[in-house]
């Protein structure tokens, strides 16, 4: 059986720090992070899809983690086609963005021109460097929105993805149930076999155009799970309420031979907790790991 490593979907938030899971000493952002470090071997970093991230940073987490402590790396919004406001590109590349926006609130990837989505994907990855030359780098996840559907298009928008992101990996979440409906799926899982590009297991809620079924399926040596809860509120604009739940034991015990299945076919297994409702994640993590009969800390 491959490695398996459970963690959260960031470790930062304000929701989190005030619910005491930090010990009361605990206070700056490298405590916090070598804190999460002792408990779990897997974070994903969710702020980077919102703000590129800082190539300082990116160093800064790798000194503050144990050598064998693992990031995944959200990708930048624009990069997946989901809207964008100019205001969230470096300063110096938001006059570019805001004349492709005309001045519309939210720039799209179609709209900003090949210059200025080399230029955002050069510096994406580049930040990332010091991450993956210190082996702390796991996968850059490419979350797709609703309208991003099944076709040729979108096929070779993946394989663009990838080669961007070369030499890091990536793992592919949709949200559009048609790469999962009837015959699609085999196509669907065919073509991430063929080109080696991990696809993100995922346990939502179900009953929505963009609710995928939770299927565990390893189309690569990098198996990715991403928990986002069942809440009855998944359309809404409130984070709390749209990821707002906290698995029974009896739902998360409902992965455990999936999570094994997956752990079976993958070298590597990446279980990431993502119901990000004050320490919902942190705490469900920890029962799905002792679940899996999975030490604490790095693995």
């Amino acid at each position: 059986m491959g490695d398996i490593r459970v963690g959260t979907a960031s470790w930062t938030d304000r929701a989190l720090t005030e619910t005491g899971w930090y010990p009361p000493e605990v206070r700056t952002p490298a405590q916090r992070l070598a804190c999460y470090a002792e408990r779990f071997p897997l974070v994903e970093v969710d702020s980077t899809y919102y703000h590129p991230p800082a190539e300082r940073t990116a160093r800064l987490w790798a000194e503050r983690t144990p050598p064998d402590f693992t990031f995944n790396i959200k990708a930048f919004s624009l990069l997946t086609h989901h809207p964008t406001p100019p205001s969230a590109l470096p300063k110096d590349l938001r006059p570019a963005a805001e004349a492709a926006a005309r001045g519309r609130r939210n720039l799209y990837l179609r709209d900003a021109g090949p210059e200025l989505a080399d230029e955002m994907w050069q510096r994406f990855t580049s930040a990332l460097a010091p991450l993956h030359e210190a082996g702390r780098l796991g996968a850059v996840l490419l979350q797709f929105p609703p309208w991003f559907t099944i076709g040729r298009e979108s096929k070779r928008y993946l394989l663009e993805c990838r080669d961007r992101c070369a030499p890091y990996r990536v793992c592919v979440e949709f949200r559009n149930a048609g790469w999962m409906a009837g015959e699609n799926r085999h196509e669907t899982f065919a073509f991430l076999v063929d080109h080696d590009l991990p696809y993100v297991c995922v346990d939502m809620p179900q009953g929505h155009p963009s609710s995928i079924p939770p299927l565990a399926v390893a189309t690569s040596d990098l198996a990715v799970v991403r928990f986002h809860g069942r809440s009855d509120h998944w359309n809404s604009r409130d984070i709390e309420l749209r990821f707002g739940h906290r698995y029974s034991i009896d739902e998360l015990r409902e992965w455990v031979p999936r999570i094994e299945h997956l752990a079976e076919q993958a070298d590597t297994t990446h279980v990431l907790m993502n119901n990000c409702r004050r320490d919902d994640a942190q705490v469900n993590a920890r029962q799905l790991a002792d679940l899996l009969g999975l030490p604490p800390g790095p693995g």
